[in-house]
């Protein structure tokens, strides 16, 4: 009995894997980091922006267990799946299923909405063609994206060896709106942004960007023979202009080659207005700025359904009312519905919609374009179809789920993910904010600076201990902003007269020039709605939206700031030779590698590898240009130096170039003097790609300043920095509007506009504005109890 006893005190083999074991990982910039950390829990990991933590939660742990995952597929299905690489780690132990939930924002396409985006679009479509009246069909007939097409014709069928043909009908009813094809909004192109009819084509009448008549396109049109290019565009013919602008591809020969004519505007819509404007070049995105007009579409108004898919009702409501409906309004219209032989999917419809309004989420609607969500609210709409799910034992990897979301938010938030780990889950976070901090099991601080300055670990362990150790997150973690002693005064005043863009109701504010202006209030509130819909973006406005920076591997903060422009013409000029050497995507690139400075190898559904070039030794440029120095370095060893040094390298000497100093000093200001020049832009976090943005807009000429939630991803001593430069931006003499939730930056304020009460049609109201102390000393707002209990008020 004694024995069996001794037994039962041994733990079962089953439960000794308690940690993930990380060892010798090297991922980006991970100096040989191993950790262990505890399954079941919720760790922390913090450190300053671009410490490492996202390569160690996301690129290390989360991205082995995807790809572990994706192994034990068929090779079959492994070949439709994206290819991982292993990340550059020694040892991963004890992994567990991972759940990434990240803060890419969702796509763009105008196709996608909220409800496309979730799965409640889906169910809804489901419920209308199951209950509504008139019955019109199958689900597609209540879907935007599927066109009603209908056709019939022969076929030809093998029956007992002979072949027989069958006449076959088919048509599909779909729910898409004729008009607009399902984007809810026309577009109009403006003729006269494309040419000037006054002359001809061979006297340079296109206006479009690239369209000259010395290259390919000029042939093309001298030699297609469907109109006279010496003859003014007024004076065509109805049938002339039709070929000019709207003929259909057609195959021609001009001097013995075979080109493709096409009309003007099928060729552009193609080449630019399907692209999303926010990756066209800016001369380009100019140009369809000017030359397109967007207006609701007149036929389905906005909703982007067929008449038919309208007028089918459930109790008196449409589908396209149901999708317009605010969540909160549609979670309790769903609720009065009951119809036993839908019961399953009315009880998962309502799960859906009371977790969107659970997670703060109820001021949306489904109608609502995806690419139109913050990255605070993209995240949370991700992690909706995680709240109810029955799976236990997974690993959730989340980044900063706190962006984007007010000192009232974060408490639920927190709640979420204690809820998440009481199910037996593992949480990582990475996380900025004290409040997240605060709840964790476990931390790990990496540092001790950014890029190659960090990633190592500084710290690990509770709170508690966090707090006591000397790291630059301990000695912050309670730093509190005082309220300060006098504020600003304002030299003039912006007036908003009448607001109702989205959820606003008719707001009249003033919003005082010269000073710092913090616009807050909970999210949902109007915030974004009120200063990017209401401030003409006209001359002297400066706009530094959320909306991320597209680069490939191939652009860096120096391709990107224009930095590189001056550098090449230096060292140019120093050698006398041509710029486009000193490009390592034109003619200076390394042959073997194209300039990409290393080589990839597809090894079909295996994961595609990344060898360094043997030719360049990854320095992307040719043998021979490496020999052109300027000021005693090659170009490669200039985009090697992070920013901090080649501001001193380009200040003064022989490598002394005043323009690239200049935009090297606004990259220091907003605190990336530890990007070197040529880190490929892919591998910057969210907070590093907005400042980066805001260090290009510093040189715009402009009075007022309007940034969005600056410091998203900011570590807590990176924010004393952040606040410097918007009191140097101040003290200049510009306007600074920031929409922001930190309670330092209102702290800071000289003036504050608050939003709500409450989130979509409960907010939309001005109920507070003065300065930071009279918010604190009334206290009359969710954000006045908060910034009091900050300051220690």
């Amino acid at each position: 009995m004694s024995s069996r006893a001794g037994r039962q005190d041994v733990p079962h083999a089953a439960d000794t894997h308690d940690l993930i074991r990380v060892h010798g990982a090297r991922e980006n910039n991970l100096k040989n980091v191993s950790i262990e950390l505890p399954k079941r829990r919720l760790t922390v990991f913090t450190g300053v922006s671009g410490s490492g933590k996202s390569s160690l939660v996301f690129d290390t742990i989360a991205a082995e267990s995807q790809r572990l995952i994706n192994e034990t597929y068929s090779a079959f299905v492994q070949g439709f799946m994206p290819n991982l690489g292993r990340p550059d780690v020694d040892v991963l132990d004890g992994l567990t299923t991972a759940i990434s939930v990240d803060q890419q924002r969702m796509g763009g396409d105008v196709r996608s909405t909220v409800g496309t985006a979730t799965d409640t679009g889906a169910m809804l479509r489901i419920l209308f063609s199951r209950l509504g009246t008139p019955h019109i069909g199958s689900p597609q007939a209540f879907s935007f994206n599927v066109a009603s097409i209908s056709g019939a014709g022969a076929v030809t069928v093998e029956k007992g060896g002979h072949k027989v043909k069958e006449r076959r009908e088919f048509s599909i009813t779909g729910g898409m709106c004729p008009r607009c094809e399902g984007r809810g909004s026309v577009s109009d192109i403006d003729l006269t942004q494309l040419y000037d009819d006054s002359k001809s084509l061979n006297e340079g009448a296109l206006t479009i960007p690239g369209y000259s008549m010395d290259g390919w396109y000029g042939r093309i049109f001298t030699g297609c023979g469907f109109f006279d290019p010496d003859k003014p565009i007024r004076k065509y013919t109805k049938r002339e202009l039709s070929d000019l602008l709207y003929k259909a591809p057609t195959k021609i020969k001009v001097e013995g080659i075979n080109l493709t004519y096409e009309g003007l505007i099928p060729k552009i819509q193609k080449s630019m207005l399907s692209k999303d404007v926010d990756s066209l070049q800016p001369h380009i995105r100019a140009f369809v700025e000017r030359a397109t007009t967007f207006a609701v579409c007149p036929e389905c108004e906005g909703t982007r359904l067929s008449e038919a898919a309208r007028s089918s009702k459930i109790a008196g409501i449409s589908i396209a009312d149901a999708c317009a409906m605010q969540i909160s309004d549609l979670a309790k219209w769903i609720g009065e519905q009951s119809e036993p032989s839908v019961a399953p999917l009315l009880t998962s419809l309502r799960q859906t919609l009371d977790s969107f309004v659970e997670i703060g989420l109820g001021y949306l609607s489904l109608d609502r374009p995806s690419g139109t969500l913050s990255g605070g609210e993209a995240q949370r709409v991700k992690m909706i179809r995680h709240l109810g799910s029955s799976l236990t034992d997974v690993t959730y990897v989340f980044d900063e789920p706190t962006v984007g979301l007010h000192p009232h938010d974060i408490q639920r938030m927190n709640d979420l993910l204690l809820r998440l780990r009481d199910k037996g889950n593992t949480v990582l976070v990475v996380e900025h904010k004290p409040e997240v901090i605060a709840i964790a099991d476990h931390v790990v601080d990496l540092g001790p600076g950014a890029g190659s300055g960090g990633g190592t670990i500084c710290y690990e362990g509770s709170v508690e201990g966090l707090r006591a150790s000397d790291t630059v997150t301990g000695r912050h973690l309670d730093d509190r902003a005082g309220l300060k002693e006098s504020v600003r005064e304002p030299n003039g005043k912006l007036e908003i007269r009448g607001a109702s863009s989205h959820n606003l109701q008719d707001v009249d504010v003033d919003i005082p020039l010269g000073v710092l202006t913090v616009v807050t209030g909970v999210a949902g509130s109007g915030k974004s709605s009120l200063v990017h819909g209401s401030i003409p973006a006209g001359e002297g406005v400066i706009s530094v939206d959320q909306t991320p920076i597209r680069g490939s591997r191939r652009s860096n903060p120096a391709t990107y700031t224009g930095l590189l422009d001056p550098i090449r013409k230096a060292f140019a000029k120093a050698n006398g030779v041509k710029p486009a050497l000193f490009s390592a995507n034109s003619e200076g690139a390394c042959p073997a590698c194209k300039g990409a400075g290393v080589i990839y190898t597809e090894l079909a559904m295996m994961a595609d590898t990344a060898t360094v070039c043997e030719e360049c030794e990854g320095r992307r440029f040719r043998s021979d240009v490496l020999e052109y120095t300027f000021g005693g370095r090659d170009i490669s060893e200039v985009l090697a130096m992070p920013v901090a040094e080649a501001e001193e390298f380009f200040a003064e000497g022989e490598a002394r170039t005043p323009a690239a100093h200049k935009i090297l000093t606004r990259l220091a200001d907003v605190g990336l003097g530890y990007l070197t020049l040529g880190q490929p832009l892919t591998t910057l976090s969210g907070g590093e790609r907005q400042r980066l943005k805001l260090a290009t807009h510093m040189a715009d000429k402009g009075g007022t300043y309007v940034l969005d939630e600056p410091t998203a991803g900011l570590h807590l001593a990176d924010v004393e920095q952040l606040l410097a430069l918007l009191d140097r931006l101040v003290d200049s003499g510009k306007s600074v509007i920031v929409v922001e939730h930190h309670q330092a930056v209102m702290a800071h304020a000289d003036w504050i506009i608050d939003l709500g009460p409450g989130a979509g049609h409960d907010g939309g109201r001005v109920v507070f504005e003065g300065t930071p102390s009279e918010l604190v000393a009334s206290r009359a707002t969710l954000t006045g109890d908060h910034l009091a209990a900050y300051v220690g008020a």
